[in-house]
């Protein structure tokens, strides 16, 4: 019998589906919700474009609005840019599954050949980070060029002891039951650097905490290591050379900003942009610096030298 969190108290049905913007598309171990977006007018489109299909994987809980300004500023551009909800976030299904590095590249993969994307430019923010190098690693035919936002896996996440309590079969649940749902709220709020943002993307946040299951695919993904390391794996990607865009916040408070280090030793061909005034989510805060370097980037013929921005 699951656990009775009383504040999910909605089923994510069709009727709850209606609410939400996007398609929703069924793969072998749910239904994903997704989004795309694309400007075919003559003044976005261009030459140059290259490979012109874009994927924005997001990161640990919060769901794929956190791309908002991404995704319109690159659809504007004449890409074509698919987003989706990871499972167990958003208005994807939760099934009751292990929420690991597998499952997470499962379910890109299968979505990626259910709509047909072939060759990408793949961009993974925070936890988003992980899985898309572990896509690349297994299927690096699929992608062109990989964008990095705040990329955890570099090194272990530094738990307070209160998540570290949570991991605790059991009393996890009792503890995200009785307290978890304010303090979720609470703590996205370290993800942002500019304090005027944080009332909308709590609002925004905590719509799918009413639909059953969040809580139990938040505590599984904890459990199951999505927030370790997974260095190894950038570097088997590094020796791919695939051009690769790195992105920090400097003042990240959720993956330090130190961590970019790490990355680089083990993809020393990536340009790397450190965002001044900023927290986890460079895109989201500073998107006027950010995406002029992305469509730069997304648009220039590979080039594997060494670049580096304002490190």
């Amino acid at each position: 019998m699951p656990f009775p969190y009383l504040d999910e108290t909605k089923e994510l049905n069709e009727s709850a589906r209606k609410e939400a913007d996007g398609l929703f598309i069924q793969l072998s171990d749910g239904i994903t919700h997704y989004q795309l977006g694309r400007d075919d007018s003559p003044l976005s489109l261009g030459e140059g474009l290259g490979v012109r299909e874009v994927v924005l994987v997001h990161g640990f809980s919060v769901p794929s609005f956190i791309y908002d300004p991404t995704f319109e500023f690159l659809s504007k551009q004449g890409f074509h840019v698919l987003r989706y909800d990871l499972f167990g976030r958003g208005f994807s299904d939760r099934p009751n599954l292990k929420y690991d590095i597998h499952l997470f590249v499962k379910q890109l993969k299968e979505l990626l050949d259910k709509l047909n994307f072939k060759k990408i430019n793949l961009v993974g923010l925070s936890m988003g980070g992980p899985i898309t190098a572990k896509f690349i690693e297994q299927h690096p035919q699929y992608v062109s060029k990989h964008i990095l936002i705040d990329p955890a896996g570099a090194k272990p996440i530094a738990l307070s002891p209160l998540l570290k309590i949570v991991k605790i079969p059991l009393v996890g649940e009792l503890l995200l039951g009785l307290f978890g749902s304010g303090s979720m709220v609470k703590s996205i709020a370290s993800d942002l650097f500019t304090p005027e943002l944080v009332e909308h993307f709590q609002k925004k946040y905590s719509i799918q905490m009413q639909y059953h299951g969040f809580k139990r695919a938040i505590l599984s993904t904890m459990r199951n290591n999505m927030l370790d390391s997974f260095l190894e794996v950038y570097e088997q990607i590094g020796k791919l050379h695939k051009p690769t865009l790195l992105f920090w916040g400097r003042q990240d408070a959720t993956v330090p900003f130190e961590h970019s280090e790490l990355i680089l030793k083990a993809m020393p061909h990536a340009e790397f942009h450190a965002i001044e005034n900023c927290g986890h989510i460079p895109h989201y805060e500073k998107p006027h610096e950010v995406n002029p370097i992305l469509l730069e980037f997304l648009k220039r013929n590979a080039d594997l030298s060494p670049r580096s921005g304002n490190e």
